[in-house]
């Protein structure tokens, strides 16, 4: 655990900054420094009450200007994660002036290269590519998101589970976990019955909540993922989850109390936030939750978005706002012809021409074991939510995706359907779903992206002559090439053959059918003409075939 602390115990001098730091502290660069202040005034509502803030200056004299955080009693934390190497300084300042502990308090610490082996700390924290079109690491080391849906691990699980949960999903590659932050509608608390917060009018926090949050938060980061928070679920409120919602139960200056306390609490580890999720926000709440993330994104690095609720596209809405970093989509659980349109035909596959650029993600595409929700005939399986992936990778400029699995998302410790979620299926307790198919499907589907210089591949319909998802949309081929020709990605949901037009690949590439479900590989031994040619793979199941240049090799964090 990358985490250094210093602790102060406040004198009563109230003249000079004051500091009681005897050693420089150490800290490798984009690793976690954490220093405790205790006040000496008691509060009725911390939160509510004292703001209290420090700023942070490189020796270059670059400033960051971060949130302190109440954590119980008189005890105030600030988290800082620097960017630079080199001497940093910092001094607090506390709304409550006359407050000798929380105000005016000084320190310096040392920041050198990080040497381990943990990426978020070797490449640096995640930004979006000069183009726009995908993500990077601070040292441009590009980024393929692949994720998984945890709504209520850090919630649920005790710390032996969640670490062989991780474990599993780091053996995998993926490394992303999206995870809710708050009692709401599936998750009434954390296992031990404690709640985020109380309160409506006004809001009380409960430390102790997120003592236990940091352990599976730091565990996250322990494990080379990044987390992606969901600071304030917002699904709209139902008969059965009336008020279990922050998004739905508290005022919009209570929802930013609390959105900024996550912030600053979290906001030094390496995470990338989701505002809200689950809901519609389009016209008036659209400009709600601009007002709302305008206060509270105010002096944060880290790329956040919007998780709309299904089939909703919010690009539109939030393109121009300086805080949305890339655009979140729902495709979600339903499965029909105009479902499958919808991916390949509909926004993922047009909006991203639209200016200015952004990442495109699918944040919640079926899951794996859910029982399909528009005609309820069936439950989605590795090979659904497989193709769901790959059309989604290849309808827009890949960026990456994330993975979902009933009895994962909800952490379920026994064979039950997930709180208020009626009709969606008996959940498997996670130990049995961590072993599903699908994300195994998820760990080849990475080491085949991982294999090619992913990041230039944009969409290509036109390489496909005689396209059968027009007659048929569950049999749709997605394709992507890189301008030049010497890339190129097709997927065949249903095997068989292909009429691709080549005029647009670059002669001399090499061809290999490549099976998702086990990422084996089988090299086309032929010539390559002009023209449209026919490509044939034995067998209905899916297949995809990728063209790359020899000795041009991939990789990504």
């Amino acid at each position: 655990m990358f985490y250094y602390k210093a602790q102060h115990h406040p004198n009563s001098n109230q003249g000079a900054p004051r500091s009681t730091m005897a050693v420089m502290i150490t800290i490798p660069q984009w690793t976690r420094f954490e220093r405790k202040f205790l006040g000496v005034e008691a509060y009725a509502n911390p939160i509510q009450d004292v703001e209290v803030r420090v700023e942070f200056t490189s020796e270059n004299g670059s400033k960051q200007n971060v949130a302190a955080f109440w954590d119980g009693d008189r005890t105030w934390k600030v988290r800082f994660s620097p960017e630079e190497t080199g001497k940093w300084t910092y001094h607090t300042n506390c709304s409550a002036r006359k407050d000798t502990g929380l105000h005016n308090q000084c320190g310096e610490l040392q920041c050198v290269p990080y040497n381990g082996d943990n990426p978020l700390f070797r490449h640096g924290a995640l930004r979006v590519s000069r183009n726009r079109r995908y993500f990077i690491h601070a040292d441009g080391t590009p980024f393929f998101w692949l994720g998984d849906t945890v709504w209520n691990g850090p919630l649920k699980a005790d710390m032996a589970n969640w670490s062989e949960f991780l474990d599993d999903r780091a053996a995998k590659g993926f490394n992303i976990t999206q995870f809710v932050t708050t009692q709401w509608v599936a998750g009434a608390g954390n296992a031990d019955a404690r709640l985020a917060y109380s309160g409506v009018e006004e809001i009380h926090i409960d430390p102790a909540f997120f003592r236990w949050l940091d352990h599976r938060i730091d565990a996250i980061n322990d494990h080379g993922m990044v987390g992606a928070p969901a600071l304030i679920w917002s699904a709209p409120s139902r008969p059965w989850t009336s008020r279990q919602n922050p998004g739905g139960s508290l005022s919009d200056d209570q929802i930013i109390v609390l959105a900024r306390y996550l912030v600053a609490r979290y906001g030094a580890h390496q995470v990338v936030w989701i505002l809200a999720g689950d809901s519609d926000y389009r016209g008036a709440e659209a400009s709600r939750w601009k007002r709302i993330a305008r206060a509270v994104f105010t002096n944060t690095e880290r790329l956040a978005t919007m998780h709309p609720a299904g089939q909703i596209w919010v690009a539109d809405e939030f393109r121009n706002e300086a805080w949305f970093s890339f655009n979140g989509y729902q495709s979600s659980h339903w499965g029909t012809d105009q479902d499958h349109r919808w991916i390949n035909e509909g926004p993922p596959s047009q909006d991203w021409k639209t200016e200015p650029h952004h990442p495109i993600v699918n944040l919640e595409p079926c899951y794996e074991g859910h029982i399909e929700m528009r005609e309820r005939r069936r439950i989605f399986d590795a090979y659904e939510v497989r193709r769901a992936c790959y059309w989604s990778l290849l309808a827009s400029p890949p960026a990456g995706l994330t993975y979902g699995c009933h009895g994962i998302w909800s952490w379920e410790l026994a064979a039950e359907e997930p709180m208020n979620h009626p009709g969606t299926g008996v959940a498997p307790p996670w130990q049995e779903a961590v072993a599903m198919p699908g994300s195994t499907s998820m760990q080849h589907l990475k080491n085949i992206f991982a294999s090619v210089e992913w990041w230039r591949l944009i969409p290509a319909p036109e390489l496909v002559v005689n396209q059968p998802g027009r007659r048929f949309p569950a049999r749709f081929v997605a394709a992507a090439r890189s301008e030049s020709g010497d890339l190129a990605m097709v997927y065949l949901p249903e095997g068989g053959k292909v009429e691709l037009q080549m005029n647009l690949i670059r002669p001399g590439v090499t061809a290999e059918w490549i099976d998702p479900a086990t990422g084996d590989r089988t090299i086309e031994k032929r010539c390559f003409s002009a023209g449209v040619q026919l490509f044939e793979v034995a067998g209905t199941e899916d297949r995809t075939l990728l063209f790359s240049t020899p000795g041009l090799a991939g990789g990504h964090s």
